[in-house]
C-alpha cells in the first residue's frame, strides 16, 4: 500500500455525543454537528478517512476495525424503533487499517495494534455523530478501540501517535463526554442546567484545554469529588485523552456545544486546529 501524500493538517475533534436520541431529534447539539460537517471542504479539506475513538468500544488491548463494510451497531436499549432502524453505511478502509495497525504501538507492551475483521463495526458513539455531520456516508471510517484498564497516561500516549495521521488527510474524531453520570440524570432539566459538580468539572477540563495544558487532563482524578461524580466510570472521559494527545502544541482551540443534557451529561466539544 502506498503511503498517503502529505496534505494540509486536519483538525482534531472531541465531540460530546450524549443521548443516542440526538441523531434523530432536532436538538441544538445535532444542529451544531450539521453546521460543522459542511465546513470540511471549505474551512478544512474533506477528510480522506475518519478515525473515530468512541467511548463505546472497550477491549482488552487496542484494536482497529479492518472490515470493508463495517456494520451499524445499535448498542443501546429502551429507545424508539426509529433509532434502531438508523443505518450509517460508510465504507471501511481495510488496507489502511492493516497498514496503520502495524505502525501504531500499544503503550507499555510495544506490540502492534490488533486488527478486527468481523467483531465490531460503527457504534452509536461514532455513527450517531457522523450521520448528522456527514450524512452521505461517503467517507471511509475506521474505529480505534479503548483498553479501559490501562493507565491514563497510556491513552494519552497513544493519542500522541495519531498526530502524524493529521497530515495524511485523516480526521481524528474522539466521541465521549466531559461529564457523564447516568445515575444522577434529571430528565426535566433544561440544556443549560446541571449539577454544580458537573459544571465545575466541565470548567476544569475547559480551563486545561484553553491554557494548552492538555497533558494535565491525564491526572483528572486528582480533582477529587467533582471528578468522581462526573465519571463514576470513566469510559466517556477516555476518548478526550486521545484527542488531546493528537492535538499539536500551538493548535488553536474552539469550543462548541457548551451545554448539558439531563443535568449530568456535559456536551462540551472541542476543535483543535
Amino acid at each position: 500500500m502506498t503511503t498517503p501524500h502529505a496534505t494540509p493538517q486536519m483538525p482534531v475533534l472531541f465531540v460530546g455525543h450524549g443521548s443516542p436520541m440526538n441523531v434523530i431529534e432536532d436538538s441544538p447539539f445535532r444542529r451544531e454537528w450539521q453546521r460543522i460537517g459542511p465546513q470540511f471542504g471549505t474551512r478544512w479539506p474533506k477528510p480522506k478517512l475518519i478515525l473515530c475513538i468512541s467511548a463505546h468500544w472497550i477491549t482488552q488491548g487496542w484494536w482497529l476495525t479492518g472490515m470493508a463494510h463495517p456494520k451499524t451497531i445499535h448498542d443501546f436499549g429502551g429507545f424508539p424503533q426509529e433509532l434502531f432502524e438508523q443505518q450509517y453505511p460508510a465504507p471501511g478502509a481495510p488496507e489502511w487499517a492493516a497498514h496503520t495497525a502495524q505502525l501504531l504501538r500499544q503503550p507499555a507492551s510495544g506490540e502492534a495494534v490488533g486488527l478486527d475483521l468481523d467483531q465490531w463495526g460503527l457504534d452509536h458513539g461514532c455513527w450517531g455523530v457522523l450521520k448528522p455531520m456527514f450524512p452521505e456516508a461517503d467517507i471511509p471510517v475506521v474505529q480505534l478501540s479503548i483498553d479501559y484498564h490501562r493507565p491514563m497516561a497510556e491513552h494519552y500516549a497513544l493519542g500522541q501517535q495519531l498526530r502524524s495521521l493529521r497530515h495524511q488527510g485523516v480526521l481524528v474524531m474522539a466521541s465521549g463526554n466531559t461529564v457523564h453520570n447516568l445515575r444522577t440524570m434529571q430528565r426535566s432539566a433544561a440544556d443549560n442546567q446541571a449539577y454544580d459538580w458537573a459544571i465545575a468539572f466541565d470548567q476544569w477540563v475547559a480551563d486545561q484545554i484553553r491554557a494548552g495544558h492538555n497533558e494535565a487532563l491525564v491526572d483528572f482524578q486528582a480533582q477529587g469529588n467533582i471528578a468522581q461524580m462526573s465519571h463514576p466510570s470513566y469510559d466517556h472521559y477516555l476518548p478526550l485523552l486521545y484527542a488531546a494527545g493528537a492535538a499539536e502544541p500551538g493548535d488553536s482551540v474552539e469550543f462548541f456545544n457548551e451545554g448539558y443534557q439531563l443535568a449530568s451529561i456535559a456536551m462540551r466539544s472541542v476543535i483543535w486546529d
